[in-house]
């Protein structure tokens, strides 16, 4: 059962016998009869410039919500709302979902990555040795100079090898001849 509409002038109500009823845009609903008896596009209530329209079943959805019982609103809307919140739900859940695969396939290549760097550290060459101030003629021409042992424990995104030309500077040559070589 609809809200009874009532004319806010002369206070009647529709009846199938009854005039037709209006609202206008300033929000008064008034009878046909006391519409006459107004100004043209002037509100018999507050007299403010007003557009009217006559409130059919044609009347927009809208317009006819504003007759409606508060409880029939409150079912109609409260289904509307239920739908668009499992609406929203469901693609709230998507979204999490396809962003968590996302997530997922990154910490994996994180993990790759991290690999390859470990692996990158223990093959880097040996580092420098500073050579001796003073060369020794007693020398074993086989022998190999110590140097520092490499550990592979280091998680630097920086690659720390030495340029070529540094390689070539820590180079020894050694003076005598080697045995093997024809001189």
């Amino acid at each position: 059962m609809a809200v009874p509409a009532f004319c806010n002038s002369c206070l009647c109500e529709p009846r199938n016998s009854a005039p037709r009823f209006c609202l206008t845009s300033c929000g008064h609903v008034l009878c046909e009869v006391c519409l006459r008896k107004g100004k043209k596009d002037e509100c018999l209530i507050c007299r403010s410039a007003c557009r009217t329209l006559v409130l059919s079943k044609e009347v927009s959805p809208d317009i006819q919500s504003l007759f409606m019982r508060i409880d029939t609103l409150i079912k109609k809307y409260s289904k509307e709302v239920s739908q668009i919140a499992e609406f929203q739900e469901k693609h709230r859940k998507q979204f999490s979902t396809i962003h968590k695969q996302k997530i997922a396939k990154l910490d994996e290549s994180l993990r790759k990555v991290t690999q390859q760097m470990q692996q990158m550290q223990c093959m880097k060459p040996p580092e420098k040795t500073t050579p001796l101030p003073f060369p020794s003629t007693s020398r074993n021409p086989f022998s190999i100079p110590s140097r520092k042992q490499n550990v592979c424990a280091s998680y630097s995104l920086h690659s720390s090898r030495p340029s070529t030309s540094e390689t070539m500077d820590a180079m020894e040559i050694d003076p005598l001849p080697s045995p093997m070589r024809k001189v």
